[in-house]
């Protein structure tokens, strides 16, 4: 639980620090009552943290919108959101359940995080690996998690 509220206080974090650094380039304007397109949000905050007995540290974060068009600090959006798109949205889908490869035994453990909204619905996902490689080995060549 302690763990959960770790994870969850640095996606907050992060999520405040980019919205007030949009929010400090320019003057407040009121936004038009309709809305500004025809798609569904799409706009994520994904981690990769260490676990550890009772904690769990975010060590990268980045953030990824897929709608209008890709963008955010997600190092390739257009790769990442394709990737979503084709499984719907469906982080499960992204993982292998009999990973390639072969990893060590070690127990490091890390936590793979998605928070935010995918084509207009809440999404909350987590995954924890034995170690890093176990996580690349079942992430595959998947973007969504590559940076």
């Amino acid at each position: 639980m302690r763990g959960k509220l770790c994870r969850i206080g640095a996606i907050t974090t992060i999520s405040t620090l980019v919205l007030a650094g949009t929010a400090a380039t320019g003057v407040a304007q009121a936004l038009p009552a309709q809305p500004s397109g025809l798609y569904a949000p799409s706009a994520l905050v994904l981690s990769v943290g260490e676990s550890g007995a009772a904690t769990a540290t975010v060590q990268r974060a980045v953030t990824l919108s897929c709608a209008p068009r890709p963008s955010g600090t997600h190092p390739s959006p257009a790769a990442a959101c394709a990737e979503l798109r084709s499984v719907e949205g469906e982080f499960t889908r992204l993982t292998t359940p009999m990973p390639q490869g072969a990893c060590t035994r070690q127990w490091d453990p890390v936590v793979v995080d998605a928070t935010g909204v995918w084509q207009g619905r809440h999404v909350s996902w987590s995954a924890t690996f034995g170690n890093a490689c176990e996580m690349r080995a079942s992430l595959a060549e998947g973007q969504v998690f590559a940076f």
